[in-house]
């Protein structure tokens, strides 16, 4: 894509990756394989409840992994069909919380919802990049359940959150907001100053 900007009218200097779920641990593998590997520079990371962490050990997978959508079970069967075995979900391009090196990475957003199986390892993920001297927001939706953003067109805190999405993508292309976007602010979470 950055080698054809021209040709997709778009801009080399201006590329952000994003996804949710399980989008969203692609989306956090690759600004590490294009640092490691000389790709194009990314402006901007935006994860949405990314799963992060294939070994499934943390408190939100068992408090959160019944009655709230997606669960345990489902994160099981998706495993299943991404990764062969359990050494595979200790591989860095599985799971990238594991990575041993977080530095140099673009700037992040990271979504959580309160009663999601895959809350934590988001959150620790985030953690580890702003140790890693990176420029993160984590946003954590309490009340919303995974995949929350994605019904934006019925319920107000899923507009809030893809509202969140978009402003932060134009601060990292560096666009100026339309007259239709209004701001908004996510209620600060103690958690995380």
């Amino acid at each position: 894509m950055a080698d054809h900007a021209a040709e997709l009218n778009g801009d080399a200097s201006r590329i952000a990756v994003g996804g949710d779920s399980a989008g969203g641990n692609l989306a956090a593998i690759i600004p590490q394989m294009a640092r490691d590997r000389g790709g194009p520079p990314l402006v901007f990371q935006l994860l949405i409840y990314p799963a992060t962490d294939l070994r499934m050990n943390t408190p939100s997978i068992t408090e959160n992994g019944e009655g709230y959508g997606l669960t345990r079970q489902d994160i099981i069967w998706f495993l299943n069909h991404y990764v062969k075995s359990e050494e595979e979900k200790t591989n860095p391009l599985a799971s990238p919380f594991l990575t041993s090196d977080l530095s140099g990475l673009p700037p992040a957003l990271v979504i959580t919802a309160e009663f999601d199986p895959l809350r934590d390892e988001g959150e620790a993920y985030a953690k580890r990049l702003k140790e890693a001297g990176g420029i993160v927001t984590i946003s954590r939706y309490d009340g919303m359940i995974h995949g929350f953003v994605s019904m934006a067109s019925f319920l107000d805190r899923g507009k809030q959150g893809l509202q969140e999405c978009i402003a932060a993508l134009r601060a990292a292309f560096q666009l100026p907001a339309t007259a239709a976007e209004q701001p908004h602010t996510v209620p600060a979470n103690p958690m995380f100053p």
